[in-house]
């Protein structure tokens, strides 16, 4: 399996940013995916998920609004599109495949992980 994010990079307040994460290593329509942002030090916390066949996405609640999750199945990659980024959106975001074909927020769900892409929001 293979997860490899890009897309990341500085941003003003207010800005926007596309991440993208192609897999490949398995059936990718099969399995839900999700997009996790990392902290020095600190664990992943979840930002946004989505089912195998692209419903259903659910966000953490202060990116929703803001963040749009979605996939292409006929490309097996995985986005998540950024605006009205704020300083606190800073982080390592993650994507990672899901154990199931159903969405979920918690990290124990998911059973491989990319290294991520850096957003930073700096004014």
């Amino acid at each position: 399996v293979r997860l490899v994010e890009s897309g990341g990079g500085l941003a003003q307040p207010g800005g926007s940013r596309k991440l993208s994460c192609p897999a490949s290593g398995f059936t990718f329509s099969t399995y839900a995916m999700a997009w996790f942002r990392q902290a020095p030090g600190k664990g992943r916390e979840f930002v946004a998920t989505i089912y195998n066949d692209g419903t259903s996405p659910y966000y953490e609640a202060p990116v929703k609004g803001r963040f749009v999750i979605s996939r292409d199945n006929t490309r097996n990659e995985v986005y998540l599109q950024m605006n009205n980024l704020k300083p606190e959106d800073s982080g390592l975001y993650v994507c990672g495949k899901g154990l199931f074909r159903s969405a979920n927020t918690l990290a124990q769900a998911y059973e491989y992980w990319g290294r991520g892409t850096q957003v930073t929001v700096v004014t």
